[in-house]
């Protein structure tokens, strides 16, 4: 059962760091002997895929039910929540505004933003003059939420909630339409209604 799972996600990730490792000294030796570089081809290979432990482990993990589970079902690696923790941080699931509007069209996309001052700065001197932003891009077509940003405290922990939803094709309409929680910053991802 779960230990046998268990015991062959260890026995996949201690293959795969001997496997890397051996490729590491396979491109060192050839580039040794060939002088050019390898690293472009598994740089080209893994573009795209965004470089963090979750995301290697997901991966291991469905990659393990379709070996043994009869899962069908691959890695999305579009709908993952990323944060870069500054001291304000930034928080992201989907597509950027940029890649929507590359995918689907200018004419197809519509962008949902904000600025706002969060409680905890409005309280603090030195803060109440910085503003946070969120921002919400949608499909026009069908009205499903292409990618969510939020600039602002906790960043983190707002966007892991909306990964949830990210996964579920939430709809700027059930967006819309969820009560936020009073005084909160994730409340400003539900409350938006201006477009650009």
């Amino acid at each position: 059962g779960l230990r046998n799972i268990y015991c062959f996600l260890r026995f996949l990730m201690r293959f795969f760091v001997c496997l890397t490792e051996c490729i590491v000294l396979t491109m060192r030796v050839i580039d040794s002997l060939f002088c050019f570089d390898l690293l472009f081809f598994f740089d080209k290979f893994a573009q795209g895929i965004p470089e963090l432990t979750p995301v290697a482990i997901q991966a291991g993990i469905n990659l393990s039910r379709r070996l043994f589970g009869g899962s069908t079902e691959s890695m999305d690696y579009k709908n993952i929540c990323t944060t870069v923790f500054t001291p304000i941080e930034y928080g992201t699931v989907g597509y950027s505004e940029d890649e929507a509007l590359e995918v689907f069209g200018k004419d197809n996309v519509e962008i949902y933003h904000k600025f706002f001052t969060p409680l905890e700065w409005s309280l603090s001197e030195s803060r109440s003059h910085h503003q946070a932003f969120t921002k919400v891009i949608v499909d026009k077509s069908n009205n499903k939420v292409l990618g969510i940003h939020f600039l602002g405290p906790n960043a983190g922990e707002v966007m892991q909630g909306y990964g949830t939803a990210m996964k579920k094709c939430i709809t700027f309409k059930d967006l819309a339409d969820t009560v936020g929680i009073h005084p909160t910053s994730a409340e400003e991802i539900v409350t938006l209604s201006v477009t650009k």
